[in-house]
């Protein structure tokens, strides 16, 4: 297989660990006798210091001549000053919605050798495995009208059936393929787009009649996730609650760090990002753990590749840096590897 990746470092930490998970690709690559073609474009504040807009449309030519999009960081105090159409954060919205990367997949799966960090329990936090299913390109954050004065604020929430119907149709696929269980989480005893939300999940489970369903308040559900996150498999939600639920739900692993990230809509075309944000205070010192944003190519080959045996092979490999005890040092003070290391020690397990 041959494919073209557009890599975007971004700010901050961004360079550092897309550097690595391209490093990983490519020992995927010649392990499965696959060829990844990786070309870099600029978004967010390096953009904007290159004198463009967050998103440029030379980054929009490149990302369309690409298979997928693989994504670093955005953002920093740097730039915190700019008028709000230069901040680095537009860049990351705007290329949601340019490619309508609808649906948000943010998976949650506890660390065994890491599970100390958790700041629950460790019976409560040790066998959790959720994947969030997150609407993106929809609802308040880009309602219109959407402004405010002194004296009066007004944010819009609109939803309609087809964004509605769509990503909903992603999370009963994902709980197809895991343990075909569905949380939609909404607010259906207050809000009229939650009401409709309701109503098309009820609709929608006749087609998967093997994916038992609940529907909870996302007051609740938010409760749970702390308190019995065991309970979910896959949630299923809107931008705003999916925005929350998913930042909560990544504490259960101890460190916001490891968590991937995929944003892909319905012909398989994705950008692939870690969770965490550009960590300016220790961008350039070669100690940013790259687990997330290589457990995010993984999800590129699982999501926009289809090549299930190939990201099975990074998720073996990055565990069994774990449970050897590798960590780098912002997981670790004790022994702790470079960004470089650690990433050589999961292409050395892919390689045996």
């Amino acid at each position: 297989m041959e494919k073209r990746v557009a890599v975007l470092p971004g700010d901050g930490i961004g360079p550092e660990v897309t550097e690595a998970a391209v490093e990983v690709l490519r020992a995927v690559g010649e392990r499965f006798n696959h060829t990844f073609h990786f070309e870099n474009g600029l978004i967010g504040g390096a953009a904007i210091d290159a004198g463009k807009e967050p998103l440029p449309q030379e980054t929009i030519d490149l990302c369309e001549a690409s298979d997928a999009v693989l994504l670093g960081a955005v953002g920093g105090p740097k730039w915190d000053d700019n008028p709000s159409h230069l901040r680095p954060e537009r860049g990351l919205l705007a290329i949601r919605k340019t490619f309508d990367l609808f649906a948000n997949l943010r998976p949650v799966a506890a660390v065994s050798t890491l599970i100390q960090s958790s700041p629950l329990k460790e019976e409560i936090a040790r066998d959790v495995d959720v994947m969030i299913v997150r609407e993106l390109t929809g609802g308040l954050y880009f309602g219109e009208p959407s402004t405010h004065d002194d004296e009066k604020a007004i944010d819009t929430l609109t939803y309609t059936r087809p964004e509605i119907e769509r990503i909903i149709d992603k999370g009963f696929e994902i709980a197809m393929k895991r343990d075909k269980h569905l949380t939609s989480v909404d607010k259906a005893n207050v809000l009229e787009s939650s009401k409709l939300w309701r109503k098309i999940v009820e609709e929608k489970k006749a087609d998967y009649p093997e994916v038992t369903v609940h529907h909870q308040l996302v007051d609740s559900a938010a409760m749970k996730l702390i308190t019995n996150p065991g309970a979910f498999d896959v949630v299923v939600t809107e931008n705003m609650f999916g925005d929350i639920l998913s930042d909560e739900a990544s504490v259960i692993t101890g460190s916001l760090g490891l968590l991937p990230s995929a944003s892909i809509r319905s012909d398989g075309f994705g950008l692939y990002e870690p969770v965490h944000g550009s960590a300016p205070d220790v961008a350039g010192q070669g100690v940013a753990n790259p687990a997330a944003t290589i457990l995010s190519a993984a999800m590129m080959l699982t999501y926009s590749f289809d090549l299930l045996e190939e990201a099975q092979a990074i998720e073996d490999a990055v565990a069994r840096v774990y449970e050897e005890g590798h960590f780098t040092a912002d997981l670790t003070k004790d022994g702790a590897l470079s960004t470089k290391e650690w990433t050589a020690k999961v292409v050395e397990q892919l390689s045996k």
